[in-house]
């Protein structure tokens, strides 16, 4: 299971659409596709827990046939479900049926990965959301969708949306939601410069790395960013750590956690302070990726690595942070060559890790197991080690 974010116009999160599998072959092996899509429902809803998932936000779902003409969608509070109707399925007598029982039960229903623009007239007035399948459609085809669905009330999201300005066009157009990777890239591949206070904080990421750094030159440079020093003391004293004793000082937390340690809890506050400017969700991918791929250091052998893992994650989004070019912004940071080489796409199992995580991310099962293969990682392991980092990561981000 993985889910991906759904953004409003104004990059705020709307929902998360979640993606199912039950086993290695295929989305669905059962002989009877209604107990499995059953299933898929039973388990967000009452094994992993909704809220877990997606918090407060609301869950976009895959209906195939079997499901929508079920009733099984009571599971899930209306106002949590957005139901979406899988793009092969007709609009017949019974399917249009199930469609208005919803919608009186007050569920919000989607047409998924829609092609053409003659297909949500088939739904007349049962349709809230058109999920519009990008490639797919040219731009004639993309701004027709807007001008004959918009006036009716209908919100158009653009899916697979991978790049800042196909995000820009389609909000001029009138899209009103956005599903895609877009977030996390760079805003502009142009060179321009990087604000004073993210300067700040690469300058402080760029001493606190330096090779022979010693423990009071550490609580040197974190005591000179008041703002980061009171985040981190407060952080530190959270249920998180479960100190017994409130840690009152910078020295007082490097000689309980080490310098090691401290550093990535610096590093990572400091990666939340220059992304304030940034969408919430990238932040949060980028704590969920750091506490994955360090989970993944016992797996393979490589427990004295977990903090380097860590930082493979937490920078593997670095440019989109900062609007610069990855590579160039890890020359002025002195972490692990084999990090920084892994970042840049060489081959290595630090790589396999970092695009096990990504192919999961995009729900490429299959692309995502064959790494796993690669690495020796019992594939079984990482959905529920993915639910873990994800926990991990809502509690950190409260504090962050």
């Amino acid at each position: 299971m993985a889910r991906q974010p759904i953004f409003d116009a104004q990059k705020n999160l709307f929902g998360y659409e979640l993606l199912f599998r039950s086993s290695s072959k295929n989305f669905f092996d059962s002989s009877d596709p209604t107990a499995a899509t059953c299933n898929v429902i039973a388990d967000s809803a009452l094994l992993h827990g909704l809220e877990r998932l997606t918090g407060d936000h609301k869950a976009f779902i895959n209906f195939p046939r079997e499901l929508l003409t079920s009733g099984v969608e009571a599971f899930i509070p209306s106002d949590k479900l957005v139901i979406e109707i899988i793009e092969d399925i007709p609009a017949t007598a019974d399917v249009l049926a199930a469609c208005r029982r919803m919608k009186q039960a007050g569920y919000m229903l989607a047409l998924d990965d829609v092609t053409d623009c003659s297909r949500p007239a088939q739904f007349p007035d049962l349709i809230d959301i058109i999920k519009v399948d990008l490639p797919a459609l040219g731009e004639r085809e993309q701004a027709e969708m807007v001008r004959r669905y918009a006036p009716r009330g209908i919100t158009l999201l653009a899916e697979k949306v991978e790049d800042y300005a196909t995000f820009e066009r389609l909000a001029r157009l009138g899209y009103e939601l956005f599903q895609g990777y877009f977030f996390s890239k760079p805003e502009m591949i142009a060179r321009h410069d990087i604000p004073a206070y993210k300067w700040n904080y690469l300058r402080l990421l760029q001493a606190i790395y330096r090779p022979h750094l010693d423990a009071r030159e550490l609580e040197r440079i974190i005591k000179a960013e008041m703002a980061l020093c009171y985040k981190l003391l407060r952080y530190l004293n959270s249920p998180v750590f479960g100190f017994r004793g409130e840690i009152r000082s910078i020295r007082h937390a490097i000689a309980l956690l080490g310098e090691q340690k401290l550093k990535r809890w610096v590093t990572l506050l400091a990666l939340a302070s220059m992304g304030k400017d940034k969408p919430e969700e990238l932040i949060i991918s980028c704590l969920l990726r750091a506490s994955w791929c360090e989970s993944m250091a016992p797996k393979l052998a490589l427990k004295n690595r977990g903090g380097d893992l860590f930082l493979l994650g937490l920078f593997s989004r670095l440019d989109a942070i900062l609007d610069q070019p990855l590579m160039e912004l890890l020359e002025q940071l002195p972490v692990a060559k084999d990090i920084k080489e892994a970042l840049a796409g060489a081959e290595s199992p630090f790589n396999d890790v970092l695009q096990m995580v990504n192919t999961y991310e995009h729900g490429d099962w299959d692309r995502s197991e064959e790494l796993a293969n690669t690495l020796g990682i019992d594939r079984r392991v990482i959905p529920e080690s993915y639910l873990t980092a994800m926990d991990w990561t809502r509690q950190i981000h409260r504090l962050t």
